[in-house]
């Protein structure tokens, strides 16, 4: 029997990055289909969502995602820009999001093309490793689409031509990470079970393997 999982996954989640390497590791090692779901980021999801936070969580997530890339071995920074248009001091987010809206739909065209994997594998570094300033102009996303085997300029053509039904394909992704019984990402979801968090990829790992899943050879 073969074995798959949903991932839903946001470019401006700081875990969805710390959790991509692992995920390309399983899809690479494991005989699993790992289905990416791109989605939104709370914050576009949810009107007013920052507005509701203690707020101590910035400070504390900040550190926590420092250290854990430490832990792993990954460059991390703040995102220059933001793919999140937003007033920091209020909290407030326009409804206008030009970033995360495109990279998004970028995404998802990425993963219909069957290469989403790769595209986060190249263009999550380039938002959250701290090394790239103003990631989402000049060639930066089209040498990563390349590296990740895709090519850039059809890629822009959907998002161009297909934009309603990108959205659709993301709005139902949306849903079924609610229907999954959580909200947040990166949520890894096996048989209607959600995996939440990149400090749970080893318990889905645990779960996969009751199942009997095995190694490539």
């Amino acid at each position: 029997m073969s074995l798959s999982f949903d991932v839903f996954w946001s470019f401006r989640s700081p875990y969805s990055y710390l959790a991509t390497p692992r995920l390309l590791e399983i899809a690479q090692r494991y005989a699993v289909e790992v289905r990416l779901r791109p989605v939104y980021p709370l914050a576009v999801r949810v009107d007013g969502f920052f507005k509701r936070q203690n707020p101590k969580w910035p400070r504390y997530t900040g550190l926590d995602c420092l250290r854990t890339a430490e832990m792993l071995g990954l460059p991390f920074g703040r995102p220059q820009p933001d793919p999140i248009v937003m007033d920091m001091a209020t909290g407030e987010v326009p409804a206008e999001q030009p970033y995360i809206r495109r990279i998004t739909h970028l995404g998802q065209a990425a993963t219909e093309a069957g290469r989403g994997l790769e595209f986060i594998g190249e263009v999550a570094p380039l938002i959250w490793g701290g090394r790239t300033e103003n990631w989402h102009q000049g060639d930066h996303l089209a040498r990563a689409a390349e590296r990740a085997g895709l090519d850039f300029a059809a890629l822009e053509r959907t998002v161009a031509e297909e934009g309603e039904r990108l959205e659709a394909a993301i709005e139902a992704s949306h849903a079924a990470l609610e229907a999954s019984g959580h909200w947040g990402v990166p949520t890894m979801v096996f048989r209607g079970e959600p995996f939440f968090g990149q400090d749970r990829i080893e318990t889905l790992l645990w779960r996969l393997r009751q199942h009997g899943l095995v190694e490539r050879t």
